[in-house]
């Protein structure tokens, strides 16, 4: 009864607290959980006109399609390969950004470059691709101009392949590695100074400082990041892409948001459950591999996320 009383009280002395709560809250249930219901297409042959619960149910036909697809292969490789280049390259460069901004000593240059890290996260992606192809345009673009200086032929790189998956994970870092590093920024903030003045006193150097005090201090924020991360694994982002491709160098950027997209949106045929069931295979992976890296991570003794 008092424990009752009390809760009431704590409600009371706090509601405009669990008010500004109610707001994140109806927002995931919303448009996070109650759309999960259109999963269930993924295992029928969707109609329009008959509706979720009125369509006919064909089990998994929709995923053997696609795993049994000519694409499949390749589709798989584009994603898994963009998105493990993007985790591999991307995720120590933030951390590597906020050490250096964390030793500069004139604030007004610290400032002043910060500022132009930042800045590029704030370009829509689609001003983004816009400077990527103004930039590589072999005609007047910036890089070809000074292979011509060279000597050199000038290169189409959109048009070729091979160059697609460093163009989109450099570009991409490029546009969030100053963004990123303002989590490893706070983190630093965090670490006690006393422990820098007596790293100081004994000698350490600031390569010494960083090894043995900073980079001990913010693992477990870059270690919850790196699961965050892996269980985003076959998001490669859809816009991006989309934009970037063309017919040259589609053996290289057809991954599976696009083909999502082109199976259930682009093409005349509308198949919204062939398309559904890609979806709900990828999530599930994903899902699958933020199990697995956050397992790894408890058992290495280092943060996790449960």
């Amino acid at each position: 009864m008092q424990a009752a009383s009390s809760s009431t009280a704590r409600l009371k002395r706090s509601w405009q607290l669990y008010v500004l709560l109610l707001v994140p809250i109806l927002y995931i249930v919303l448009f996070k959980y109650v759309p999960m219901y259109g999963a269930l297409i993924s295992f029928q042959n969707y109609s329009v006109t008959k509706g979720v619960w009125g369509s006919d149910w064909v089990g998994l036909k929709h995923f053997s399609r696609f795993f049994h697809s000519y694409d499949f292969a390749a589709i798989m490789r584009n994603t898994i390969v963009l998105s493990f280049y993007s985790m591999i390259a991307g995720f120590p460069v933030p951390i590597l950004l906020a050490l250096c901004f964390n030793y500069v000593g004139n604030k007004k240059f610290k400032n002043t470059a910060q500022m132009l890290t930042y800045a590029p996260h704030f370009f829509s992606i689609v001003v983004m691709v816009g400077i990527i192809l103004q930039i590589l345009s072999p005609n007047s673009g910036i890089v070809n101009n000074a292979i011509k200086l060279l000597g050199f032929e000038p290169v189409n790189f959109m048009a070729n392949a091979d160059y697609f998956p460093h163009i989109y994970v450099w570009s991409g870092i490029w546009q969030n590695v100053g963004f990123s590093c303002i989590i490893y920024l706070a983190a630093l903030a965090g670490i006690d100074p006393a422990l820098h003045e007596a790293a100081v006193v004994d000698g350490a150097t600031k390569l010494q400082r960083m090894r043995h005090i900073d980079l001990p201090g913010i693992m477990p924020i870059a270690v919850i990041l790196l699961i965050l991360n892996a269980g985003n694994m076959l998001d490669t982002g859809f816009e991006k892409i989309l934009l970037m491709q063309n017919p040259l160098n589609q053996t290289a950027s057809q991954v599976i948001d696009t083909y999502v997209y082109k199976i259930g949106l682009a093409s005349p045929a509308l198949d919204f459950s062939y398309s559904s069931a890609i979806g709900l295979f990828k999530s599930v992976i994903n899902l699958l591999l933020l199990l697995f890296v956050n397992s790894i991570a408890r058992r290495a003794k280092q943060s996790s996320l449960w």
